[in-house]
């Protein structure tokens, strides 16, 4: 490995803190690779290194995780992932294009970076909010109802170092090593910050209300579960 004593240092004190939170040290394995993730920007040699004499675990078993996790890199990041989802909902209310707007604007494909090292162009496989549809994900963080032009602007935005704010969630958006080392299990202090859901998340639960719908009661301890026979009525009685 070739950290400097100070960043090793630092490196081992919250490795600690990590591998005291488990019964058995190698379940540390996925927020140790955040953690190194947040000091290198990607799973670097140097990190696997670091990973495996801390779990007393080899280099080979470290990156069988590490590649198999999406969120994980193996070459260095950008200081900001740009996440475009292009599943079903997303792609056809406009998230292909979106994504062709920014390849083309940055000169990137998938999972490529700027020349500048600012910018990561990635495409993802359902950001779980098709109720925003299209959404463009920063460094994990939600941008809702984006469009081509929406998206380039944004990216204008961070460039230009002008203030950020995720549609929900936290009042700033933070960089990648930043998110890297709240993956790894250590708070910002921006947990409670802006709205978890806003109102078409909740359609669902209002129209539910509003139609005094609720959920069938459990059945009793004991009871017969209902089966297809019961529920469609036996016909041999």
């Amino acid at each position: 490995m070739t950290y400097d004593p100070r960043t090793l240092e630092t490196l081992r004190a919250d490795a600690a803190q990590i591998v005291a939170r488990y019964p058995s040290a190698r379940s540390a394995l996925l927020p140790m690779l955040h953690l190194v993730q947040s000091v290198d920007g990607y799973v670097s040699p140097d990190g696997t290194a670091f990973c495996a004499e801390t779990l007393e675990l080899t280099a080979a078993e470290v990156s069988a995780v590490a590649t198999f996790y999406s969120q994980f890199k193996r070459q260095p990041n950008g200081k900001y992932t740009l996440g475009v989802c292009v599943t079903s909902l997303c792609g056809v209310m406009g998230g292909d294009a979106i994504y062709e707007r920014l390849s083309e604007y940055l000169a990137v494909g998938n999972d490529e970076t700027t020349a500048d090292g600012l910018f990561t162009l990635e495409k993802i496989e359902c950001n779980a909010a098709c109720d925003y549809a299209p959404v463009l994900m920063v460094n994990w963080e939600f941008f809702d109802n984006q469009t081509p032009s929406s998206a380039v602007q944004l990216v204008e935005d961070i460039r230009g170092s002008r203030a950020v704010r995720p549609s929900r969630g936290p009042d700033r958006l933070a960089t990648f090593k930043e998110v890297s080392r709240v993956l790894a299990g250590f708070e910002d202090g921006h947990a409670n910050e802006g709205p978890a859901a806003g109102q078409p998340s909740l359609e669902g639960v209002d129209l539910a209300a509003r139609n005094l719908w609720a959920a069938p009661p459990l059945p009793a301890a004991g009871s017969v579960r209902a089966t297809p026979a019961t529920l469609e009525g036996d016909e041999t009685k």
